[in-house]
């Protein structure tokens, strides 16, 4: 569970949910608030979840995020072992302390991969011939901080495939709306991996990694975040008039938007220490809290 910050999970995790129960809404849930008259959420929950199946399928794309991610962190921490040994901010963690082995998570990774596949055979054929692509697109952005400074942009695509790749799971095609939720999360992750690089420029510049920290610097990098995060801003509010959504969407908005607001509030080039709250605590909230909004939208409004 330290290994892989299972407690990270909260980040993308709640867009998949989004992503499933938005498709949830373009197939079987099209039509339910007609055939129940004034329907409760537990009308809801009994008509779609348990007699539909969705919770089958919700099981299974629950462990395609839990192993995808697993197995992207895992390989991570597995290839950064000799980097995280020199750094001091790094050098706790569990495979340079020899608390875990190299081949451990090595074989842990291995595992994981393996279930994503089986997982998404029993979700459907699309699910099941894109898994590879989404495995190449979530452990190859360990290497790009090898030579690129654009690698906050590669893990945001590698989360934000949890979305779309939510609503591919449950109807089995592409769509705007959740395509648009992706691009949300592209802009918002990298936004915040930015501000978490920011405390290893000098590590970075002294082994030659990239990151846009190392390469514009703190003040600018900050900016660059700054506008990846209107960029995110954007992109929820857009999905917002497209989907026709009703004032629980946009109050979720109004927290979103707020939490990125903090974030940048509290960090600043020469002060860092609150970095960990920004990273964590805010986007934690953002992403949770965000969800909750969406979801009753989708299934109450």
């Amino acid at each position: 569970m330290s290994l892989v910050k299972f407690s990270h999970t909260i980040f993308a995790m709640p867009f998949a949910l989004i992503g499933f129960v938005l498709g949830t809404s373009h197939t079987q849930l099209s039509g339910w608030h007609t055939t129940i008259q004034s329907p409760t959420a537990g009308d809801l929950f009994q008509q779609v979840f348990l007699e539909t199946g969705w919770v089958r399928k919700l099981l299974l794309v629950l462990v395609c995020m839990v192993t995808a991610r697993s197995a992207a962190m895992a390989f991570n921490r597995y290839l950064d072992r000799s980097f995280d040994a020199k750094n001091p901010r790094t050098a706790i963690r569990e495979i340079p302390a020899g608390i875990i082995s190299a081949n451990s998570a090595l074989r842990f990774v291995i595992l994981n991969c393996l279930l994503f596949v089986t997982a998404t055979y029993f979700i459907n054929d699309i699910c099941f011939f894109l898994s590879p692509v989404a495995l190449f697109v979530i452990l190859f952005y360990s290497y790009t901080k090898r030579f690129t400074p654009l690698c906050h942009l590669v893990l945001g695509l590698g989360l934000s495939l949890a979305p779309i790749g939510a609503y591919l799971a449950v109807t089995g095609r592409f769509d705007i709306l959740p395509v648009l939720f992706s691009f949300a999360v592209i802009c918002w992750v990298s936004g915040f991996d930015v501000i978490y690089a920011l405390q290893d420029v000098e590590f970075d510049q002294s082994q030659q990694l990239y990151s846009i920290p190392s390469v514009l610097g703190k003040a600018k990098a900050l900016r660059v975040s700054e506008l990846l995060h209107l960029g995110s801003s954007v992109c929820v509010v857009a999905a917002g008039i497209y989907g026709g959504f009703h004032w629980l969407y946009w109050t979720g908005i109004g927290v979103f938007v707020g939490m990125l607001i903090y974030q940048h509030s509290i960090v600043k080039p020469n002060d860092l220490s609150k970095v960990n709250i920004a990273f964590m605590t805010a986007n934690g909230i953002a992403s949770v809290v965000f969800a909750l909004f969406v979801i009753g939208d989708l299934l109450l409004m």
